[in-house]
């Protein structure tokens, strides 16, 4: 007998936000909602928020890391190890809880909106045809974005694309196969991007950071099909030759518009290479420093006090501690060789040398992987990186504001992704929006302005800045910046104005302050092109003492069995972490959803299965790339050497994984790869540590073992909430609950 019900059952089909205050059954309000401008994009900005923001717990929960708080009754890391969890409680002890709600709800938003956003004309309500595109992309990326979250974590599930009517037949409900979910996340993407790049851009307008942008859904659809074609979920539907279609397309687009692989030599006070500064690096909305970040949904970590050192002052706990087996991972530098090829037993307490490699067991940490010293802090790694202390050089980006001008014409061109301005009158100006920063003069500073620009055949006479402050402008107090010579490539710009500040806004500088940009009297129909503007300041620090970081049984940082502030494996993680973070400054960064280091390994994981390790494949745009060209490229930024030529698929495809995880280390993808490869039970049964006792100048390391029974078939998927499925067995008569969680 079929089922018919008027009241809400799962979260499938939760009604609207009590902030839109809809009528019985919503439609009135929507009418209304969707009726003008403003409704429907605050109706947009409900669709965001519901992707769950990953974090460092879920290192936890792989080999990557076991968590100091396993020594906890009752702590969801003790649960898991000890195989405690079950359905009924598996919200309380997963590394994100139960995200199934919340991201259906989201694709609820999403499918309201797009069912109403195609009634509705833009002349109507006062816009162009480009912004509702650029709206209907953002919504179409959204729920592709959802849907991915979801499969990854559930494996099959519903797939809707309207929202339920009142007196839905529920008994026709069922959950769809991984495949199916993925086909539906690449029609969302390509719908978005079927936008003109005008409509739907590469940029990111001024103050709109987390913004769906044209590079999303390539990203979105290069994990999606990737793991669409591996071992966990490949059902013919999707071969790697599919798969490489799609990686070779994303890569190939996001390379042709600008993305690039952050490698910008940090200060030695700063950090030790590109990958460690990028790590600790704020994404910023224009790409002007980070071109590597396509999507970054958390925020930034606190792992110095969730994951510290215990001779930190305010740290909690130590967190995730790696394991020796993610330490053993990491290959040697100067031969590119892994050091540890595998265990002679079990327990991972044997390990078997790669005599090739250079590694020397008695000096362990020595010539490794950079990659490695920019994640891990291991026994007498350097924990200080300079001199001095509470020096930093901070970038701020700044974006002009396009209501305040006079005698300019212009705007953002979202293609180029920099300002178009000419000149229409003889006093042109214009002026930024607020600097969110306070200055104090007392650490001697220096501040420079910077921005890169090109021009037609003038050259831009006596520019200068007024700097608006309390309010006002002191034209006694301006500052000229001089010639802006013509260019008609980008050239960089940059002025200091350390000293100018100082002597005139010394007490009054603070945030909310801003800047006319002045460009005098100029010969009319004057052009510029200009981007990437920054306010630079670089902080002078104090001289400190330099301590390596000493984890020996009894050191300040050493190991412990019983204490959930010491590491438990001889080891704390390092990445994200700035070395500088404390009580009163929390500089570390934030895990990014989607990087362009992504891209490279999902193409080159498709590639070497459909085309070999070194076929040359054309990406499109004048780029062509093997497997093995990938992950050289990422490689090329750590410095390692480049994998050889002439490697079979299985020796290619070892060596891929392992640099993959490395790579990728504690950015929760470790998690979902041992599970679409089929492996959890050969990578989270046996896990170890390093116990390291020193007796005068010398060390005995000693590897300790930390077995677990979260590699069981269950573990390959998230528990349903066990509420839904019963309700659902009531309405469908199928129980919808995977496998070993019932």
């Amino acid at each position: 007998m079929k089922k018919y019900i008027l009241y809400i059952i799962i979260p499938l089909m939760v009604s609207c936000s009590n902030l839109l205050d809809m009528q019985s059954d919503g439609r009135t309000s929507l009418d209304e909602i969707f009726s003008e401008r403003n409704g429907i994009r605050g109706y947009l900005n409900s669709c965001y928020g519901y992707c769950p923001a990953p974090y460092m717990d879920r290192a936890s929960m792989t080999d990557e890391a076991q968590d100091a708080d396993d020594i906890t009754a009752g702590s969801k890391f003790s649960m898991w190890y000890a195989d405690n969890v079950n359905a009924q409680n598996y919200a309380s002890y997963s590394s994100d809880g139960s995200p199934w709600t919340s991201l259906y709800q989201g694709i609820r938003k999403c499918n309201v909106f797009l069912d109403r956003i195609r009634n509705v004309d833009a002349a109507t309500i006062g816009v162009s045809g480009n912004e509702i595109a650029n709206w209907t992309a953002q919504v179409h990326t959204l729920r592709a974005l959802y849907y991915l979250q979801l499969a990854k974590r559930y494996g099959d599930i519903p797939v809707l694309t309207a929202s339920y009517e009142i007196g839905h037949d529920y008994s026709s409900d069922k959950r769809e196969p991984f495949s199916k979910v993925v086909k539906l996340i690449m029609e969302d993407c390509d719908a978005a991007l079927s936008a003109s790049d005008a409509a739907f851009g590469w940029g990111v307008p001024s103050n709109s950071f987390g913004i769906m942008t044209r590079a999303i859904p390539y990203a979105i659809k290069s994990q999606a099909i990737t793991y669409a074609a591996s071992p966990q979920w490949s059902d013919g539907t999707y071969t790697w030759a599919d798969a490489t279609a799609v990686n070779k397309e994303a890569l190939g687009a996001l390379l042709a518009n600008n993305y690039q692989l952050f490698d910008v030599d940090p200060p030695a006070e700063i950090a030790q290479n590109p990958y460690a500064l990028y790590f600790i690096t704020n994404s910023d909305d224009q790409r002007s420093v980070d071109k590597e970040t396509i999507y970054q949904c958390g925020t930034k970590m606190e792992i110095w006090r969730n994951a510290g050192l215990p001779s930190t002052a305010g740290m909690l706990k130590s967190g995730p501690c790696p394991t020796q087996e993610l330490v053993d991972s990491y290959e040697m530098q100067a031969t590119g060789q892994i050091p540890i090829t595998g265990y002679s037993d079990e327990l991972h307490l044997v390990p078997i040398i790669n005599s090739i490699s250079g590694y020397n067991p008695a000096n362990p940490y020595e010539g490794r992987d950079p990659r490695f010293y920019a994640s891990i802090y291991y026994n007498e790694a350097q924990r200080t990186l300079g001199a001095s202390v509470g020096g930093r050089n901070d970038s701020y980006p700044m974006s002009f504001n396009l209501a305040a001008v006079n005698d300019l014409s212009g705007g953002y061109n979202e293609a180029e992704q920099c300002y178009n301005i000419e000149t229409i009158g003889g006093d042109p100006y214009i002026y930024f929006d607020p600097l969110d920063l306070q200055i104090n003069w007392a650490m001697e500073n220096k501040i420079t302005f910077t921005f890169e620009y090109r021009t037609n055949d003038n050259t831009f006479l006596d520019a200068g800045m007024y700097f608006v402050v309390n309010g006002g402008i002191d034209p006694s107090k301006h500052f000229a910046i001089g010639d802006i010579p013509a260019s008609s490539g980008w050239t960089t710009f940059t002025v200091d104005l350390s000293e100018h500040l100082k002597n005139n806004y010394s007490d009054s500088w603070n945030a909310g302050s801003y800047i006319r940009f002045d460009l005098m009297e100029q010969q009319p129909a004057s052009r510029m092109d200009i981007r990437n503007f920054r306010m630079n300041i670089e902080i002078e620090g104090e001289a400190i003492e330099s301590t390596p970081v000493y984890t020996y049984v009894g050191a300040p940082d050493g190991i412990s069995v019983n204490d959930r502030r010491s590491t438990r494996t001889g080891y704390y993680m390092r990445k994200f972490n700035n070395w500088q973070s404390n009580n009163s400054n929390n500089a570390d960064g934030a895990i990014r959803l989607f990087r362009l280091a992504e891209v490279y390994l999902n193409f080159a994981e498709s590639a070497y299965q459909s085309d070999g390790p070194d076929t040359p494949i054309n990406l499109g745009n004048g780029i062509t790339m093997s497997a093995r060209d990938a992950v050289n490229a990422v490689r090329k930024r750590a410095q390692m050497p480049d994998f050889p030529v002439g490697m079979s698929v299985n020796d290619f495809e070892k060596k891929y994984r392992n640099e993959r995880r490395v790579e990728l280390a504690f950015e929760e993808h470790r998690y979902f790869d041992v599970r679409r490869w089929k492996i959890l039970e050969k990578t989270d049964r046996y896990l170890t540590g390093m116990r390291i006792t020193k007796d005068g100048n010398a060390y005995t390391y000693t590897r300790i073992s930390f077995p677990r029974n979260s590699w069981k078939d269950k573990y390959m998927l998230y528990a349903i909430d066990q509420d839904e499925v019963n309700k659902m067995l009531e309405f469908t008569g199928s129980n919808w609950q995977n496998t070993g969680w019932n």
